[in-house]
């Protein structure tokens, strides 16, 4: 079995405080920072929250910049690499949430230069991911490979000031590993292969760390590590494995269709993934009972009509998810499915069974 080449961060620090040293991290992850040419990519929203640590990285690193990004789409990412190249920039720092994040990391991966992550928020696994999802034309989404960071700076201060919602977007998409996993070894069998067995792993970890842990504020400091070390391990796991199989399947076919085919629909990523992890899980025949519990200790709410999500839209999602990734081999291509299957799957989410 051939090996696959990948690539770790040269830092992962995840502590109270950390945006107050941040450029101490910085020198000790890029040597010679100082002095390099930087542009900080964030958005204004978030200028009068992080304006103190935006400030003391400017005064400490002279030759940097920050750099405003307006919308999460591929043009603004390829006009912030086209700033790279023409300024001569050696590092992109992203400062934000999942959305400003892919913008700087896909933009720092064309300019071939280091990506220095610093999230205020938890909502998905793209801090530590391989991957970027932008916007295209006609609102359509798109996930292009990239680089991981070259460095990864959480301070659980700051993302305790994130919106419950976030936090549980990340849930979402942590728990989503549960049919994901499944999925990806029957795609293995399928296809008469093997499974990259340290990406399982990481990917396994991320999961159980998640749903087996006592502390179950989403609000303690306690909680965001853990959060955020599930995140990463989810990200390293694609990175490793060389694609999205340990952190996608089924639930995520769910979440794409309804992203392209129902776009009127006002649903987080993780929480969509969330919601296609508890039907996926049926079509699988296994029990739902570990998901459901930790839904519900985190207040999720999975009733599809309160995201506007009525039987009709839920049943044509996923009639068509196998059309989103033709090429992705999930137990909707085993699955008998019918409106009526799915509509009694639609009634059981409403009445929280």
């Amino acid at each position: 079995m051939a090996m696959n080449q990948f690539n770790l961060p040269g830092c992962l620090i995840i502590e109270e405080g950390a945006c107050e040293r941040l450029n101490e991290i910085l020198a000790d992850c890029i040597p010679g920072i100082e002095k390099k040419k930087i542009v900080i990519a964030t958005e204004e929203s978030l200028i009068p929250i992080m304006k103190s640590y935006l400030d003391e990285m400017k005064r400490d690193l002279p030759a940097s910049e920050l750099y405003l990004i307006e919308e999460n789409s591929f043009s603004e990412a390829m006009e912030l690499a086209k700033h790279i190249c023409m300024k001569d920039v050696e590092v992109i720092i992203g400062v934000g949430g999942g959305r400003v994040l892919d913008v700087a990391k896909y933009a720092g991966f064309v300019g071939k230069i280091p990506y220095i992550c610093v999230p205020t928020t938890l909502s998905n696994d793209s801090l530590s991911s391989p991957v970027a999802v932008l916007g295209t034309e006609g609102d359509a989404r798109k996930t292009l490979k990239c680089a991981i960071p070259a460095g990864i700076v959480v301070d659980v201060n700051v993302v305790m000031g994130a919106p419950v919602s976030h936090l549980q977007s990340g849930i979402g998409d942590t728990i989503s590993k549960y049919t994901a996993l499944y999925d990806w070894r029957l795609d293995a069998a399928h296809r008469k292969e093997r499974v990259d067995d340290f990406s399982y792993l990481l990917s396994d970890m991320a999961l159980s760390s998640l749903c087996y842990n006592e502390e179950k504020s989403l609000k303690s400091k306690e909680f965001i590590k853990i959060l955020t070390q599930s995140l990463v391990l989810g990200g390293l796991a694609m990175e490793i494995a060389g694609n999205s199989r340990p952190c996608s399947g089924s639930e995520h076919l769910f979440c794409h269709s309804l992203e392209e085919n129902h776009k009127e629909i006002q649903i987080s990523h993780g929480m969509a993934v969330a919601l296609g992890s508890l039907v996926s899980c049926r079509l699988q025949g296994r029990d739902v009972g570990t998901l459901e519990a930790v839904l519900k200790a985190y207040h999720m709410d999975m009733d599809p009509m309160n995201w506007g999500i009525t039987k009709e839209i839920f049943t044509d999602a996923w009639m068509r998810a196998a059309d989103t990734r033709k090429d992705r081999y999930t137990v909707l291509n085993e699955a008998a499915l019918s409106e009526e299957f799915l509509g009694r799957i639609y009634d059981k989410l409403r009445a929280g069974k």
